[in-house]
């Protein structure tokens, strides 16, 4: 007898022939040393009364990695034994993943910062112009009265001191939020990423070069609905209630 494939995602098969199905995956959350709970707590309370107006203030950043052959592993599907080759039963993939672009993104209540393709591993030299060519000009239109945060976490090239310098060199435009490490829960910009990401795998046909891919993460980066990243910024009042509830550790963000 044939059995067709029944492929499904993150569903409790209802027989108790198939228990193995009733498993769950571990929920990926950053991992947390003392210290950076500390920090985590230390910052949430410092910002336990903010409002959304001052939110409205914060211009937030981050980068992400964006793959051509893209596959999480949580499709499952039901199989006989000896048919785990068979192609309906198996998933392609390129080694690491294929060809990739890594994308920086901005954005504030008020705007999106053009996204920003890396094209080799950030270093603080490229950082360096990017922050002066991009996001000066872009906190001097959004932020006129000099009243801007700009975020950013704690990655290498943002810590060297060239930066931190020109940083320091421009704090009557704008000022550096502290971050505490290791928290992109914290971050709305990392929402926005699996938004892209969800778009990305939504599109047919798949993408065949690193130059379509670039084309269509560019075009949905600038057709994000406004509406979308406002709602990001209004949740940040609950994302600093989550932390100090959560007793400085992971939250469901």
């Amino acid at each position: 007898m044939h059995v067709q494939a029944q492929v499904f995602r993150n569903t409790q098969f209802s027989g108790h022939c198939w228990t193995w199905d009733c498993s769950s995956r571990p929920i990926r959350v950053p991992l947390l040393t003392k210290h950076h709970r500390q920090l985590r707590l230390q910052w949430a309370r410092e910002h336990r009364d903010w409002t959304t107006d001052e939110w409205k203030r914060v211009a937030w950043s981050y980068e992400s990695l964006f793959l051509i052959h893209y596959f999480d592993g949580r499709v499952r599907v039901r199989r006989l034994p000896g048919e785990q080759l068979l192609p309906s039963y198996t998933a392609g993939h390129t080694q690491a993943g294929g060809a990739d672009i890594i994308l920086g993104g901005t954005f504030s209540w008020a705007a999106l910062l053009p996204v920003v393709v890396v094209q080799q591993t950030m270093k603080a030299e490229n950082y360096l112009n990017i922050i002066t060519d991009q996001l000066h000009p872009y906190m001097a239109l959004v932020f006129p009265n000099g009243n801007g945060i700009f975020q950013q976490d704690n990655a290498p090239c943002h810590k060297v001191r060239i930066v931190l310098e020109w940083f320091e060199e421009h704090t009557d435009e704008f000022h550096l939020m502290f971050w505490p490490p290791n928290s992109p829960d914290l971050n709305p910009m990392e929402r926005i990423w699996d938004v892209m990401e969800r778009q990305l795998r939504d599109q047919t046909p798949p993408c065949p070069n690193i130059s379509i891919l670039r084309h269509r993460c560019l075009d949905i980066w600038c057709n994000l609905s406004p509406v979308k990243y406002q709602k990001l910024v209004a949740s940040m009042s609950r994302r600093v209630a989550a932390v100090l509830k959560s007793k400085e550790g992971a939250t469901r963000y």
